[in-house]
């Protein structure tokens, strides 16, 4: 048995789950997922939890048996509470600002750089140069803020760029100056 595919899906209250076709659907107050899946996966509905099972014992089935597992897990705590990045914008000169459904960034390039937040996504620009990227799918998130942190890696020197708030620089000694 798969040590992640057993362990039951809590379905907190507010939260509908249901699977048709080979598809889940889950909807909750903060809205609605979808995702297919293979039908080596079976779902048995025990009320306020889900247990993922499996057809047979095949290396493939039991890798499905815990992807599967997790990835309902997600839609369910998207749909309840949602998933947050939080990004922070460090350098001389460097901001961020909304305009409409625009993140318009000035990173030390020529020119500004715009990027258009996904549909699903919500951005909140904070004090301090703090970028929160949240919404109700945890892939879409991720994705989305590693776009940003793209734009600007943290360089080792001084430390400038894009980080998440979690990530710490390991910044190198410059030059010393002494022969």
């Amino acid at each position: 048995m798969s040590h992640i595919g057993k362990i039951p899906v809590k379905v907190p209250a507010g939260v509908k789950v249901f699977f048709k076709d080979g598809v889940i659907f889950v909807e909750g107050p903060r809205g609605k997922l979808v995702q297919k899946y293979h039908p080596v996966i079976t779902f048995e509905n025990k009320g306020s939890e889900i247990v993922v099972n499996r057809v047979n014992e095949e290396k493939q089935t039991k890798a499905f048996h815990g992807l599967y597992r997790n990835l309902l897990n997600n839609m369910v705590t998207g749909v309840s509470v949602g998933f947050s990045k939080v990004l922070i914008v460090t350098g001389v000169g460097y901001k961020v600002e909304m305009r409409n459904n625009i993140l318009v960034m000035s990173l030390g390039y020529s020119n500004n750089i715009y990027v258009y937040i996904p549909e699903g996504l919500s951005v909140a620009v904070e004090q301090g140069g703090k970028l929160v990227i949240s919404g109700i799918d945890k892939q879409a998130v991720g994705e989305f803020a590693a776009e940003i942190r793209k734009l600007r890696v943290p360089e080792p020197y001084k430390g400038k760029g894009i980080r998440y708030e979690t990530e710490r620089i390991k910044l190198k000694a410059g030059k010393s100056g002494v022969k």
